[in-house]
């Protein structure tokens, strides 16, 4: 039989060749395989879906503000009467007192005296008055007492229950906050990942975009049929356009959707609650071929974006982070509702 010879395995060197010539095949069919960078158009778009995001959580942390400042209006208050109640203790022990004194001087003190030692003087009371020896004078004073007492300590327990609850939405704030924060900084990221000739690219991707919505941001006077106070509304809003959109503001250097439409019917001497959700729910809603200058529009749904109608299909709103208070069309974005204040 003739002896076969195995072939003779590749050196280390050589090894090393095939490896690193396959890590290029790989490399290069991995290349060739991944995904063409994403258009300025596209860039666009996932920049304005993210600040839209974030809208979305603006109007949860004005809730969350707007809760926080009632809970802690209601706490002081609480905290205000439980003061009050003391003095009218403190007066009714007062009263007491000189009866007390009396009762000393004469040779003995009334039972009812361990009222200031008591930690329940009604149960005291009971037993007082069942061997007569508290006046009834003395008993409505005790009973007095002690029907302050309680109030005091509901009041106490109800100051307690809105700090707490204050604190839990001022907790609520600050998620939301970070929230808001994260989105932004995402889109940050996305903006600064372009060169600065996509850049350009990309503000006249913009540019265009806005022309087709006929956004405008520049300063105007209103010249429309509205009177009384909803024209009042409207020419403050004309006011703050070329203004930045600022979450969380309402006013008077920036404004979000809701802040600038609050702002605007305040001016007018109608006050509105603070978010979008909260504007819808208290105007009377309207139709939209009942539209009138002066309504407000909302976009989306009920709880995101708003803005004021102006009339001839038009609206003024305070779109996103990095634009500005201006006029567009009603339909630049998916019309969902309106109400009249």
């Amino acid at each position: 039989m003739g002896s076969h010879r195995r072939p003779k395995p590749p050196s280390r060197p050589r090894l090393a060749v095939l490896a690193a010539t396959a890590g290029t095949f790989s490399l290069l069919s991995t290349e060739s395989q991944a995904e063409p960078k994403p258009s300025i158009e596209k860039v666009r778009q996932q920049v304005e879906e993210i600040y839209h995001d974030s809208e979305a959580s603006t109007e949860e942390y004005n809730a969350a503000q707007e809760k926080k400042a009632d809970l802690q209006k209601a706490a002081d208050r609480a905290q205000d009467r439980v003061a009050e109640q003391q003095q009218e203790i403190n007066e009714i022990r007062s009263e007491i007192g000189p009866i007390a004194a009396a009762q000393y001087r004469s040779g003995g003190v009334d039972p009812s005296v361990q009222l200031f030692l008591s930690a329940d003087p009604e149960t005291y009371l009971d037993h007082a008055e069942a061997l007569d020896r508290t006046s009834s004078r003395q008993a409505a004073l005790l009973r007095n007492l002690a029907s302050k007492q309680r109030e005091i300590a509901q009041t106490r327990a109800e100051a307690l229950k809105k700090l707490s609850e204050a604190e839990k939405a001022r907790e609520r704030m600050g998620e939301k906050k970070q929230e808001i924060q994260s989105k932004l900084r995402k889109a940050q990221k996305l903006l600064n990942s372009l060169t600065t000739e996509q850049r350009a690219e990309l503000k006249s991707a913009e540019a265009k975009a806005d022309k087709a919505t006929g956004s405008s941001d520049s300063a105007a006077t209103y010249n429309g049929p509205a009177s009384g106070r909803a024209r009042t509304a409207i020419e403050f809003a004309y006011a703050q356009l070329g203004k930045p959109y600022e979450w969380g503001s309402t006013g008077p250097n920036s404004f979000d959707c809701s802040g600038l439409t609050g702002a605007a019917w305040r001016a007018a001497g109608v006050s509105l609650p603070r978010t979008v959700i909260q504007q819808y729910t208290a105007g009377r809603k309207v139709s939209r071929s009942d539209l009138q200058p002066g309504d407000i529009i909302y976009w989306y749904n009920n709880n995101q974006h708003n803005g004021m109608y102006i009339g001839n299909g038009k609206a003024i709103h305070a779109p996103r982070t990095g634009k500005n208070v201006e006029i567009t069309n009603l339909d630049s974005m998916p019309f969902f509702a309106a109400t009249r204040p």
